[in-house]
């Protein structure tokens, strides 16, 4: 069964594009390692400062969490937001090919 679980917060504006890098850095070593059983999208919301994290997991596994890239980021994520990372639990309720 799939987990799905989105995280939003806000970036101090000065911040706003180290912390897109570091979500790149991200992507660029799923683009690896290839997990494989996990959708993961990122928004950056038109105000350029508040971002939107949407993980979907197909079981318990969350590859994320042996991420080197995924550990840099969480890192200094604190210290780069204003409004601290909201995480919430979600239920899929439709989709139409992956947000890109």
């Amino acid at each position: 069964m799939s987990e799905a679980v989105v995280v939003r917060y806000v970036t101090k504006a000065e911040c706003a594009d180290e912390n897109a890098r570091l979500v790149k850095a991200v992507y660029e070593e799923l683009a690896t390692v290839d997990p494989g059983g996990f959708e993961y999208t990122t928004f950056r919301l038109d105000d350029g400062v508040t971002f939107l994290h949407v993980a979907v997991l197909d079981g318990d596994d969350n590859p994320l969490t042996r991420s080197p890239a995924f550990a840099e980021f969480q890192s200094g994520i604190a210290a780069r937001c204003v409004e601290g990372p909201a995480v919430a639990p979600a239920t899929t309720v439709g989709a139409y090919r992956t947000a890109r």
